[in-house]
């Protein structure tokens, strides 16, 4: 097949915080409160004769990336430079793959539309087991809420902060039976009690009550919360990964960023 091929096209996606989620019953998408971040990915795709990924300079496999380009139909050198930690809860698989479709999209005029290369970005990553709908929320921007009655979003305006100490295994995560079924009954019981337009503080507050319930955060995570508390501040941990965010402080924690309003777009 020939593709005609523009010049060298990049495409931005914001990281996203998963603050509560629940699996839906077809265990293939994800209700929850999420945001989208300022800091997140950048994706170069180049003709090449074989797909190969790029990573900060290093070359990896990147299972969702390649199921992306491969659903495309086409093979591509790709060079992502990432602003997040990678596997540590900022959605990082999902905005290099979402990214990956916008700039394919472009270099390859493949006359995708902006929807349809979402929906094939989200089949990658489930098909991958590296996530459950961010790149909703990463093509969305903003503070996103779906309980189940319909989503909402907004945008609010707070610094958020962050450190990430590691991360954790979101394929092992999401194919733990067990877990999933604990996180769903107790991710539903904290989204539904949530009123209509809930602060990002109320959120991070609650988040920090779900995480707790589940058993998931780590000493570490626990010691930089009650920090942050001392503080004056709010916080909980990003799903999932070793990884505390945190609103309502300035200076506390290494890291400071905003909600990105715009998401996923071309450079």
């Amino acid at each position: 097949m020939h593709f005609s091929v523009t010049s060298v096209m990049k495409a931005f996606a914001p990281g996203s915080v998963t603050a509560v989620f629940a699996p839906t019953e077809s265990g293939d998408e994800s209700r929850g409160a999420s945001m989208a971040i300022e800091d997140g990915l950048v994706a170069d795709v180049r003709a090449a004769d074989r797909t190969d990924v790029v990573l900060d300079g290093e070359r990896t496999e990147f299972e969702p990336v390649e199921n992306l380009l491969d659903e495309l139909g086409v093979t591509a050198r790709v060079e992502l430079d990432a602003d997040v930690p990678i596997g540590c809860g900022f959605g990082a698989s999902g905005a290099a793959t979402l990214a990956t479709a916008l700039s394919a999209n472009e270099r390859y005029e493949l006359g995708r539309s902006h929807d349809e290369l979402v929906q094939l970005s989200h089949l990658a990553e489930v098909e991958a087991g590296t996530g459950l709908g961010d790149v909703f929320i990463q093509s969305a921007g903003g503070l996103l809420m779906d309980d189940g009655r319909g989503k909402r979003r907004w945008e609010p305006a707070d610094i958020v902060e962050y450190v990430s100490y590691g991360g954790m295994s979101t394929s092992e995560a999401l194919g733990d039976d067990e877990l999933m079924s604990r996180v769903q009954t107790v991710g539903r019981r904290i989204l539904t009690s949530f009123p209509e337009n809930p602060s990002l503080e109320r959120v991070t507050r609650d988040a920090w009550a779900f995480a707790r319930e589940l058993e998931l955060p780590t000493s570490r995570v626990r010691d930089t919360v009650l920090e942050v508390e001392a503080e004056g501040g709010t916080a909980s941990m990003a799903m999932l990964g070793e990884t505390v965010f945190a609103v309502g402080i300035d200076g506390v924690l290494p890291n400071s960023t905003q909600i990105s309003h715009e998401g996923a777009h071309l450079l």
